[in-house]
């Protein structure tokens, strides 16, 4: 398959999805299920696009490197409540180091 056609057939169903969205009516969007799913999807897939991404090796394999500790200094960073660029300072500085470690 050409990479053309797959960007082509790409941008179609890009342009569907978004079709679709814009004819649901009004009344499906007021209904207060649909109102929380559409507040909590994106946190979840969020949360679980980074999980996939800290802990999941080559083969899919789990793994705890230093990618995992970032991570984790993130989440306490966030549990101290720190602003967000100290949060992503405390993440790259703890991965940097665990990996200058040998991590």
């Amino acid at each position: 398959m050409s990479i053309w056609i797959a960007i082509g057939l790409t941008a179609v169903g890009c342009y569907l999805a978004k079709l679709v969205g814009l004819l649901v009516p009004a009344g499906v969007l007021e209904r207060p299920l649909v109102q929380r799913l559409a507040a909590l999807l994106p946190v979840a897939l969020l949360a679980a696009l980074t999980a996939q991404q800290a802990f999941s090796g080559a083969d899919g394999a789990l793994i705890l490197d230093a990618r995992a500790a970032g991570l984790g200094a993130a989440a306490l960073a966030l549990v101290l409540r720190a602003p967000f660029l100290v949060v992503i300072g405390a993440a790259v500085a703890v991965t940097a180091g665990v990996r200058a470690l040998g991590g």
